[in-house]
């Protein structure tokens, strides 16, 4: 389905991350994860793309398979960093011909151990890989008539490559401006910052669906982690003093951080948020949790009935 059709219900959307496994085990446990989210039926899965398309093959067979093999409608991340246009054209050829009808075009991250120049990138930025896509929708090659809708990322707490606040929504507004459907954040764990951000969007002229990114801490590890990869989330005092009561009990530690995501989802739910993104980290465990704490209907038999 095209974004605009799976957003068109009036009610929020609901929607998980998987990224591809390397390894037989991880891919074991991935397929485990999408068969037991499949049963809640989330309006759609995105699939990510590696740090300078270094599991591009595994992003596209991953999205095949779930296309092909399950009734989840994935949505796979396309990035510039290291593609020619002739790379990403063959990608969209390749997505249109498996009837995906949805893309996440994003700037991307550079390659970790690699040397890297952004100068040979064919896309310097997001932007720029927005209006291709639109072009190739233009041409008439996607069975749908409207060709693909498109996403792209925003940033509530700030792009760290934009530290003028200004300028970052400009860039975002050329983003929608040059034909994005629709915009899912970055993780974040204070609610006030979606909710300047999408007020900030809408002061920009920006009036299209902004879905919030949430991430349940399950780890000390993966805390701590995070805070290096969402280049300094910040993370609200009443957080860390929870998980640090609490840090050497592993269960106690997936509890507090699922309890803080949870409450974070009732008050965005309250505030009328268009969607909620549970960036899963390949497993179901806590975004089960939540999910069913919410208290929202399944969606399976609609599905279903859908064919």
């Amino acid at each position: 389905m095209h974004i605009t059709d799976i957003m068109r219900g009036g009610t929020p959307t609901f929607s998980f991350e998987f990224f591809p496994a390397k390894t037989p085990e991880a891919a074991e446990t991935l397929y485990q994860t999408i068969r037991e989210l499949e049963t809640y039926m989330p309006h759609f899965v995105s699939v990510t793309y590696g740090a300078g398309g270094s599991t591009r093959d595994l992003t596209h067979e991953l999205v095949e398979r779930i296309k092909a093999t399950t009734k989840l409608d994935p949505i796979p991340h396309l990035t510039c960093v290291c593609h020619t246009e002739e790379e990403i054209d063959g990608i969209l050829q390749r997505y249109a011909q498996s009837e995906i009808g949805n893309i996440l075009a994003l700037g991307g991250d550079p390659p970790r151990g690699l040397a890297y120049d952004k100068k040979s990138d064919f896309f310097q930025h997001a932007v720029d890989l927005v209006k291709f896509i639109r072009r190739f929708n233009d041409s008439g090659a996607h069975p749908d008539p409207r060709g693909f809708g498109i996403g792209v990322a925003g940033f509530p707490e700030g792009h760290p490559a934009t530290p003028n606040r200004l300028a970052e929504m400009d860039h975002l507004k050329a983003k929608v401006d040059a034909g994005a459907d629709y915009i899912v954040t970055q993780v974040f764990f204070d609610n006030r910052d979606y909710l300047d951000f999408r007020e900030r969007c809408a002061l920009a002229g920006i009036n299209v669906p902004i879905i919030a990114g949430i991430m349940p801490i399950t780890s000390m590890s993966g805390f701590k982690k995070l805070a290096e990869l969402a280049a300094g989330a910040r993370f609200p005092a009443k957080l860390i003093r929870a998980l640090q009561r609490c840090e050497n009990d592993r269960e106690m530690v997936n509890r507090v951080g699922v309890h803080f995501a949870l409450e974070q989802c009732h008050d965005l739910l309250d505030n009328d948020v268009a969607g909620i993104h549970f960036y899963t980290l390949n497993r179901s465990d806590a975004t089960r949790v939540i999910f069913d704490s919410l208290g929202i209907p399944r969606r399976r038999d609609a599905q279903l009935s859908m064919g």
